[in-house]
């Protein structure tokens, strides 16, 4: 036992033990199989017994003591392993959250702050000195550091020292095997050893979360990749205007008053965005851009691939027109599948509400960080999706010596000096550039050093020489107040504190959802947002002009939409526009299309006009819908199409009386989708830049002042995709809907023109290609799933693998089988509200989900429902590793126990924290 520790009356072992024989067969079952494949896997002629693999198994009932608590603490948790804690103080409530989070996911919170701190390197070796150096370049770390010294609150910090010493009491006395099977892995290649947690550790991760949900920086290098081979016009039919006469922004009332200059719901707009029609001075870049998707691409590796799917879904129903006489809330943030899920459940209760001890909260929570981030406390709900607000712009640079140029003169870069620990191997040094605008983050890539050669400008930029450099002007790069925010929403009373807590939610920006116990509903749009002086933030700014750049003050928070108890009785987020045009500040130019939220809203709409009152189930039912948007408008087109190959005429047949549900065993499903992927491909992918293309995929083409492929006579060159599966383009989300729809009527548009090859001739029209599509559809189908199409279901195609974030995805192979868990069939789709989403570029597999799903019933907290993609537990062989994944993939919510008397119903094991 480490020597912080004295146990009594208590138990460390799995809770399969618990929960069964035949649960506790299988679970000691995964012990040896786990013990043969990392000895089998590693090959270090290493023995590890079923011993060192539950040492890390945390303890769950008895009594531990602990240094720095005032009082007892009762860690009360469930069935499935969630844990309620019971304190008396602020202080010993947030150790105590420390000190079990580490329990159940400390290797994952190492990994994390290693990746937030650039120091990845340290813990895996010289394979994370790149991704450590673009990190460090970034300075998450720094700027957590800075935001701890200089910006937030005495109580936050007090609250996160008390984290952090929760965290550390663990520690004390563990060795890495005691901590994490992955340790133990780790120690046959390395002498890594873990070190004490800190506050900032846990600040910095929100500069991850920031990162992962940053909005249209894709999109911005998109865009200047495109113009090495597509024209302007062409640019714009791939990113058409959002359809606001189809798809409802979020906030449907109100304006900016002109008498107070606050935002006022009830207000009457008068003006529209004045900078949409301020164009940049750079209307493209070259394709040495790509190095920096290509560096992009890395970091999304840890955090999940930053594409147009990427967002989330939540509601909120007003108690009139709900079962409950009180409104219903939901909400299921959407990102990439990681294992353990990138939540954590839990429940935060002071025993007796008081100036010292103020939580009685539960919801998800993020290992690592103190407070809940989603869920509600006795009072309030609250719900988040990505704003999508425009927060980060690339500028061009125009270095000079050891500086660079600004309004006519040279100024000096403020540098750094980062020095790389690499695991086995010598340490790397680099030093970081910044300009006004920002880090250089083209200083991270050789080919970068070339960015800008080609961009063409006005005859006012500087002379090019060796090309431009890039930097990164990005809201998360400017200490903030989030985490104060944080723990203002957990304390929230009413709406005007919750306003107040969201105003202090600057990074990353997102939308707020909000339900209360006497009946209100609202929602608030939060976040530093950036005012530009010229541009729209579509395109790379020239940074060596003044009159580019940023205002020094973001948007008022003022003057931000937000509603409260709307007339239509609900309120929907799903990634859509805010508001409408009429809106006088800029917030994006590249909103989510609305596809999702616009189901949702229909949904919820034919509820209500059929006089139906809505129920926590509905909502859960809603959460599933699978409808494919795309489908119900291109069926009937397919099924217009003259097959005379009797086995495509056999597929199309699928389609007759399909009614666009997306169930894991639909054949219909599979068959229309990859139709679907073969239209984007023979439409605009094949037409795309090789930088935007999958990796490996080889096309003939002209050369880059021509677009899509051609025939020999033509002088071609031979090209391969360069960007991975998952961020490759078109990747079919809604936008690329919004781009077909728009394209529809024009039959002999010159996008629907698609050469000839070995099997096919060249496609004229509309008809002809999808045509094509749906031939080739047919054969990449057959080639997958077999000839007989009754074998064929979409959940074949579209499977979910939850990996191991490191290990499980580096590691040995027999290690990996034993690290990660699946697949799982899954239904749903790209655009879906049941989003499970996958890329039309790279293939079918399942990249982003769900990651939590939740519904919230404000009249009985304890017939409230959630739901996590995995489970509690992040050590890979306990009972609690991927025990939710089945309920997850099948739509089913777990109860989720709030009061007293319910969580003491539910509870399966106590361990109480006292006092050392």
């Amino acid at each position: 036992m480490p020597a912080n520790t004295t146990a009594s009356s208590g138990s460390s072992g799995s809770a399969g033990a618990k929960t069964g024989k035949k649960k506790g067969r299988r679970a000691r079952l995964i012990v040896i199989v786990l013990v043969l494949a990392l000895v089998a896997g590693i090959g270090y002629s290493a023995f590890w017994s079923v011993t060192t693999v539950r040492a890390s198994y945390p303890q769950t009932n008895g009594s531990i003591k602990i240094d720095g608590l005032a009082g007892n603490v009762d860690v009360k948790r469930d069935s499935y392993g969630i844990p309620q804690l019971y304190a008396d103080s602020d202080a010993d409530l947030f150790r105590a959250q420390g000190f079990v989070q580490a329990q159940d996911r400390f290797w994952e919170m190492d990994v994390r702050r290693h990746m937030t701190a650039g120091r990845l390197s340290e813990m895996f070796g010289s394979g994370q000195v790149d991704t450590d150096a673009f990190l460090r370049t970034l300075g998450w770390r720094k700027v957590a550091q800075e935001e701890y010294d200089t910006v937030l609150s005495a109580d936050t910090k007090k609250n996160l020292q008390a984290y952090a010493d929760g965290v550390n009491a663990y520690l004390k006395g563990r060795d890495g095997k005691d901590i994490s099977v992955e340790y133990a892995a780790l120690g046959l290649t390395n002498d890594y050893k873990p070190t004490k947690w800190t506050p900032v550790d846990s600040v910095a991760w929100l500069k991850a979360m920031a990162w992962d949900l940053r909005g249209n920086m894709q999109d911005e290098i998109d865009r200047s990749l495109m113009t090495s081979r597509l024209s302007k016009k062409q640019i714009e039919d791939l990113y058409p205007a959002y359809p606001y006469d189809k798809n409802d922004p979020i906030v449907s009332e109100g304006a900016i008053s002109p008498v107070t200059g606050t935002f006022d719901p009830k207000a009457t707009p008068t003006s529209g965005i004045g900078a949409d029609t301020v164009q940049g001075a750079t209307e493209g870049v070259n394709t040495q851009l790509a190095s920096l998707s290509d560096t992009l691409d890395q970091i999304p590796a840890l955090l999940g691939p930053n594409g147009n799917g990427i967002g989330s879904n939540s509601w909120v129903v007003s108690g009139k027109y709900t079962t409950t006489d009180k409104p219903l809330l939901a909400n299921d943030p959407h990102l990439a599948p990681q294992l353990p899920s990138l939540w954590y459940q839990m429940g935060l209760h002071c025993r007796q509400i008081s100036a010292t001890c103020q939580y009685d909260t539960a919801g998800y929570t993020f290992s690592g960080m103190p407070g809940v981030i989603i869920g509600h406390n006795q009072d309030i709900a609250w719900g988040f999706t990505n704003l999508g607000a425009d927060v980060t712009d690339l500028f061009l640079e125009k270095v000079s010596g050891d500086g660079y140029q600004y309004d006519g003169k040279v100024k000096p870069f403020v540098t750094r000096e980062e020095t790389i620990k690499v695991a086995g191997g010598a340490s790397r040094h680099i030093t970081v550039r910044e300009t006004n605008n920002g880090p250089l983050i083209s200083d991270r890539s050789s080919e970068l050093e070339k960015v800008g050669q080609k961009a063409p400008v006005t005859s006012a930029a500087p002379d090019r020489a060796d090309g431009y450099a890039v930097a990164l002007k990005w809201t998360a790069l400017d200490p903030s107040h989030s985490m104060d925010a944080v723990f203002e929403l957990n304390r929230a009373k009413d709406f005007p504190s919750f306003r107040k807590a969201a105003e202090h939610f600057e990074v990353p920006s997102q939308n707020l959802i909000y339900a209360d116990t006497k009946g209100n509903i609202g929602y608030q749009a939060p976040g530093k947002i950036p005012v530009r002086k010229a541009g729209n933030g579509t395109m790379p700014s020239p940074g060596w002009a003044s009159s580019y750049g940023w205002k020094k003050d973001p948007i008022p928070f003022d003057e931000l939409p937000y509603e409260y108890n709307p007339k239509r009785g609900y309120i929907v987020t799903a990634n859509q526009a805010v508001i409408d045009e009429k809106y006088p500040h800029l917030l994006t130019k590249d909103w989510g299309f609305g596809t999702r939220s616009q189901r949702i809203n229909a949904l919820i709409a034919g509820k209500i006009k059929g006089g139906e009152k809505i129920s926590t189930e509905d909502m859960q039912k809603m959460q599933m819908d699978n409808t494919s948007e795309i489908a119900t408008e291109l069926v009937p087109e397919l099924l217009t199409i003259k097959v005379s190959d009797k086995s495509v005429r056999e597929a199309q047949k699928l389609l007759e009386g399909w009614d666009s549900r997306q169930e894991p065993d639909s054949a219909a499903a599979a068959y229309f989708n990859a139709v679907w992927r073969n239209i984007l491909k023979l439409a605009f992918g094949d037409k795309l830049p090789k930088e935007m293309r999958v990796k490996g995929e080889c096309l003939t083409v002209l050369p880059a002042d021509s677009t899509g492929p051609v025939d020999e006579q033509d002088k071609p060159v031979r090209e391969c995709g360069q960007r991975d599966a998952d961020s490759a383009q078109p990747d079919g989300g809604d936008r690329w809907y919004q781009v077909v729809a728009n394209l529809m009527d024009d039959e002999n548009n010159d996008w629907w023109k698609a050469p000839g090859n070995r099997k096919d001739e060249a496609t004229e029209n509309r008809d002809q290609l999808f045509a094509r599509a749906m031939k080739d559809a047919r054969w990449e189908l057959t080639a997958k799933l077999g000839k007989d199409i009754s074998t064929w279901s979409w959940g074949r195609l579209h499977q979910l693998t939850l990996k191991n974030q490191t290990l499980g995805t580096e590691g040995p192979d027999l290690l990996q089988r034993a690290l990660n868990r699946g697949p799982w069939n899954l239904g749903g789709g790209e655009a879906a509200v049941n989003a499970s989403g996958w890329n039309a570029a790279g293939g079918y597999e399942v990249i982003w989900v769900p990651s939590m799903r939740m519904v919230v019933n404000v009249r009985d907290w304890d017939k409230s429902r959630w739901i996590n993609l995995t489970g509690a537990s992040g050590h890979a062989f306990s009972a609690h590793y991927t025990d939710q994944t089945d309920k997850w993939a099948d739509g089913d919510l777990l109860d989720w126990s709030f009061g007293t008397n319910a969580v003491a119903k539910s509870t399966k094991d106590t361990l109480t924290l006292k006092p050392s």
